[in-house]
């Protein structure tokens, strides 16, 4: 166990625990605790605008958001304990991404909360199949494909958190004043403590401003703490609980957000063995990219089974690995065990669920905003040529326009209005093909 900092030649890295060291538990523990700070937002963000869009209760919602947050942590778990072939043997947390949240909406809207679960579970084992074949896929999806597809979600969801910083569809007063004023204090909040606090601040920076947010939502009169008071101190996970159902025409789509998570979670993957000291390169980083993408397509058939949405590496908790220098596997039990606590607790679930939908606006705008700017920075990492520049730009028009003007496809034969109707769908398929056919310069 190395007790001082260490510099790691082949990576650059300094760490004060490699992998198969083990801290005190108590060290453990609270490293744990702040990789599931770090994390925590991220992940319950997705159900509850999902819920939100498709109207769910506030019972179901907390349903979902516990099993979510359940998931996560048996998801990490296994990615740090590697069962067989299944998970990389590193620090790596699970949680669900913003990259499903537009094809859960449209779904959902088409065949409920069954359909998502059936499409997602259907469709995981792509990750299984993309393990096998990563250098093949990574020539289909180049950055220019990847960054289009990002950045037209960051574009979609941006309307999302913007109705919840009014009060979220369907309310009354929708754009009253104290609505705006609570998600603007949420949102410079997020810019005070990210911009200029330091370690744990910076890192919890969404989390706490949501506390913040959150508490003064409650004299201003937006949280109703009944349904907290209902919901039970223990619950066993349900399997099943919704059903599942499938539907041909979103295939396309729900692929091709399998594999751009993928690959992904192939820089994840990356990024954790590069901090934590590890070879990124060679049979062993190989093996690992393999086990964790296969711990990938398992955490997300998991998800859909018990109920929410897929599960994927988290890239925030690299830069806790950074911070702490401590890229220990079994911190990563510490914290998929602390998530799986809280996914058995009801009333965290319920009092996630009840979090007024200003205070959830004013922390996604950010959010949504970065995932357009990495999707930019994806395509910039590819050389921002005069090739790629129309490829992008075509590819990304074509999918907003449909978001904005869906009759546009409304003659087409239905098969391909049911494909070319999804903005996200759209923009793959332009990207893809632009991509095969267009030479280099």
């Amino acid at each position: 166990m190395s007790t001082n900092p260490e510099v790691v030649e082949d990576t650059g890295a300094i760490v004060n625990y490699r992998l198969n060291d083990k801290p005190s538990v108590p060290v453990t523990a609270l490293l744990g605790l702040q990789h599931t700070l770090a994390m925590f937002v991220g992940n319950i963000t997705p159900p509850i605008i999902v819920a939100a869009a498709l109207g769910f209760d506030v019972m179901t919602t907390a349903f979902v958001i516990s099993m979510t947050l359940f998931t996560a942590g048996l998801s990490t778990w296994i990615q740090a304990k590697k069962i067989g072939p299944i998970g990389s043997g590193m620090c790596v947390v699970q949680g669900t991404s913003f990259l499903f949240i537009p094809l859960a909406i449209q779904a959902g809207q088409i065949g409920g909360w069954p359909l998502v679960l059936g499409m997602a579970l259907a469709t995981s084992p792509v990750e299984m199949i993309l393990s096998r074949f990563m250098d093949q896929a990574r020539k289909i999806f180049a950055p220019v494909v990847i960054g289009s597809f990002l950045t037209c979600s960051g574009l979609i969801l941006m309307s999302a958190g913007m109705a919840s910083l009014c009060g979220g569809n369907g309310a009354e007063d929708f754009g009253n004043p104290r609505y705006i004023a609570l998600g603007m204090f949420v949102l410079v909040l997020i810019v005070i403590f990210n911009r200029f606090g330091k370690g744990l601040v910076q890192t919890a920076s969404i989390a706490i401003a949501i506390v913040a947010g959150y508490l003064v939502s409650i004299p201003m009169g937006l949280v109703d703490f009944s349904s907290v008071s209902e919901a039970g101190w223990f619950m066993a996970p349900i399997p099943f609980k919704f059903g599942l159902s499938f539907s041909w025409t979103l295939l396309i789509p729900w692929i091709i957000a399998y594999l751009l998570s993928g690959l992904e979670s192939i820089g994840d993957l990356t990024g954790v063995a590069q901090s934590s000291g590890e070879p990124i390169t060679g049979e062993i980083h190989k093996k690992r990219l393999e086990g964790g993408m296969l711990g990938d397509a398992v955490g997300s058939a998991i998800a859909s089974i018990f109920g929410t949405l897929p599960n994927i590496t988290f890239t925030q908790n690299i830069g806790v690995i950074q911070l702490t220098k401590v890229g220990a596997r079994v911190v990563g039990y510490s914290c998929g065990i602390i998530l799986m606590i809280l996914g058995l607790l009801p009333k965290v679930g319920a009092l996630i669920s009840i979090m007024p939908q200003p205070v959830l606006g004013g922390a996604t705008i950010p959010m949504f905003g970065l995932v357009a700017v990495a999707g930019i920075r994806i395509v910039l990492s590819g050389g921002f040529t005069e090739r790629n520049a129309f490829i992008f730009a075509i590819s990304v028009a074509m999918g907003m326009g449909v978001q904005y003007f869906p009759e546009a496809v409304s003659q087409l034969p239905e098969w391909l209005e049911m494909i070319f109707a999804q903005p996200l769908a759209t923009t793959a398929i332009f990207a893809i093909v632009l991509h095969l056919i267009t030479p280099d310069p």
